[in-house]
């Protein structure tokens, strides 16, 4: 039996920077979990407390803002 193919199209009214700034609050509020399990192992090994602030003050522009 021969499969379809799906196809789909998505119609979006919206600006780029708006379009981008949603997807990123969605991906942030996804992945909530994720980021407070990494902060909880963090705080177990203080050693790596130097390493995630280096890390974090790198990145600081990258982050979204929301």
């Amino acid at each position: 039996m021969k499969r379809t193919k799906l196809n789909y199209r998505f119609h979006n009214p919206n600006s780029a920077e708006d379009t981008a700034d949603f997807l990123c609050k969605l991906l942030i509020e996804a992945n909530v979990g994720k980021v407070e399990r990494a902060i909880e192992e963090a705080a177990l090994y203080p050693e790596s407390k130097d390493y995630i602030l280096e890390n974090l003050s790198e990145n600081k522009e990258k982050l979204c803002v929301g």
